[in-house]
């Protein structure tokens, strides 16, 4: 009888307790979201001075300018900054397939040898750390094309976290795991296939994730120094509004850049989820 009223009330208990973990996880996010607007009031309305409003309009204006505006004229509203960024979505979703093919391959070629691994490395970090503005001269005068130089932008930006975790979770697998498969005299592909990819998933994922908000933000870069022969992508578009001091329609068109780098985030979160799924520790609990 003691049994059965335990069981009851753990049965009790459980809804109750997720039923407050979730209104506790989507009460966060609308909580710092009102205090990210009451901010913005706050800045636009008493910090700027009276001559700079115009600068940084009040999210009501925002909304009635630029999202509520299909379209008013050259360049304003939602309709042209929604085919500028469909452009550099393009652009960074072909770029960010190039560089997990690139980056990945790279990951597992250093994986095979110390000495490619140490030849390699500081060759990466130098890309990473270099400034693309300084750049932009080098890939404008030894490359022809818009798409391709906005596509090479996004890939020196991207490739980094992929190769770098990628790498990490392929060296990371347990010791007593590969002299298993060495006893087990397996090729090196079986080992690659069966034991280092399974155990890098979390690792790859986390570089994918990384690597596509860094995608779109070289989509926006590229967009800033590329764009001849009438390619205006998101990132054109928000300089055109600045020099224009259109302010609605610049906030409008960094809110749309920015949401397209969350929903490419989500997505490989929602992939990695889907892959991976309940039995890493990083998931467990979702």
């Amino acid at each position: 009888m003691s049994e059965l009223n335990t069981t009851s009330v753990i049965d009790e208990v459980v809804p109750d307790q997720k039923q407050r973990i979730a209104i506790r996880d989507y009460a966060g996010p609308v909580v710092v979201f009102a205090a990210f607007i009451g901010l913005w009031y706050f800045v636009a309305e008493i910090v700027l001075a009276p001559q700079k409003r115009f600068l940084l309009p009040v999210p009501h204006k925002v909304i009635s300018e630029g999202f509520m505006v299909w379209h008013s004229g050259s360049d304003r509203g939602l309709q042209p900054i929604l085919r500028s960024l469909w452009d550099s979505a393009k652009i960074a979703l072909i770029g960010l397939a190039v560089t997990i093919v690139l980056g990945m391959a790279l990951a597992v070629i250093m994986s095979t040898s110390r000495w490619l691994e140490r030849a390699t490395w500081p060759y990466l970090v130098a890309v990473q750390s270099a400034p693309i503005l300084a750049l932009t001269p080098l890939i404008r005068a030894l490359i022809d094309g818009t798409t391709t130089q906005r596509v090479l932008v996004v890939i020196l930006i991207a490739i980094f976290p992929i190769v770098s975790n990628t790498l990490f979770g392929l060296m990371s697998v347990d010791k007593s795991q590969h002299e298993l498969f060495t006893l087990q005299g397996v090729s090196r592909w079986t080992r690659l296939s069966k034991l280092q990819f399974p155990a890098a998933l979390p690792n790859i994922f986390v570089g994918l994730r990384i690597s596509a908000g860094l995608a779109v933000i070289g989509a926006v870069v590229g967009d800033f120094y590329f764009r001849q022969g009438g390619v205006v992508g998101i990132g054109a578009q928000i300089d055109i509004y600045r020099s224009r001091l259109w302010g609605a329609e610049l906030i409008t068109a960094i809110i749309m850049a920015s949401t397209l780098g969350l929903v490419v985030f989500l997505f490989f979160g929602w992939l990695s989820r889907a892959v991976i799924g309940k039995w890493h520790i990083t998931t467990r609990g979702h």
